[in-house]
């Protein structure tokens, strides 16, 4: 998949944010790993930004639990566990599901015609090939399946547990034969919630959850992640 460009180039939003967005694009698409340390001087020439956004978009970071901070060695990008994983995955499962049905249930027209739109997106996405394309698709379709919600609750705290899915979800995509079947699974979760089929919806959601996880913790067990201390 094709390297992503770190450099900002717009300025429509404020500039710690922007760094934010470039940080975890990098680390979702693996372009930052798990254990990698991310030193502020070589992160600056990368983004093109002082030191000041860096730092104040890395404890953004860090407070999302995408990366930890070390005594005499710096920030850098989180692992996470098996058993974290597990726990987390569990968790995203119920959120999901109850978005889902909810969704179907007391979502717009227009917030399920926009959630049609980003199904293709992410299709298109996946077409392409391109890490950075498929995280951000995925993420829009996400974020539509949240705010179709209309729990700010279930919002926040799927939102939490996505920044730390972050670490994984492009390790699960490049499973072979896994991009392809996401489509499918989300494409079907949106069909549901198109017909306002709650509790399908709400099983979808939970089945495509479940394979996500077992992809990513069949990976965890044999990759056992190591520590950074």
């Amino acid at each position: 998949m094709g390297t992503i460009d770190l450099q900002i180039t717009r300025q429509n939003a404020s500039l710690r944010i922007l760094v934010e967005d470039k940080l975890r694009q990098a680390i979702s698409s693996g372009r930052f790993k798990p254990g990698q340390r991310l030193v502020e001087r070589e992160l600056c020439e990368l983004i093109g930004v002082g030191r000041t956004s860096v730092r104040e978009a890395l404890r953004q970071l860090e407070a999302e639990g995408l990366i930890t901070s070390y005594p005499h060695r710096g920030p850098v990008v989180s692992t996470i566990s098996y058993e974290e994983a597990r726990q987390l995955y569990s968790v995203r499962a119920l959120l999901e599901s109850f978005a889902g049905q909810e969704f179907a249930e007391n979502g717009s027209n227009e917030e399920i015609v926009a959630l049609l739109e980003t199904v293709e997106a992410f299709e298109a996405a996946a077409k392409s090939g391109s890490g950075t394309r498929i995280i951000e698709a995925k993420t829009a379709f996400y974020d539509c399946l949240m705010t179709g919600s209309k729990n700010v609750f279930v919002k926040q705290m799927l939102t939490s547990l996505h920044n730390r899915v972050t670490l994984l979800r492009m390790t699960s995509m490049t499973q072979p034969g896994r991009l392809q079947n996401s489509v499918c699974e989300i494409r079907e979760i949106a069909a549901a919630i198109a017909l306002r089929d709650g509790d399908r919806a709400a099983a979808l959601c939970k089945r495509h959850i479940e394979i996500a996880a077992k992809v990513a913790l069949d990976y965890l067990s044999k990759n056992p992640v190591e520590t950074s201390e």
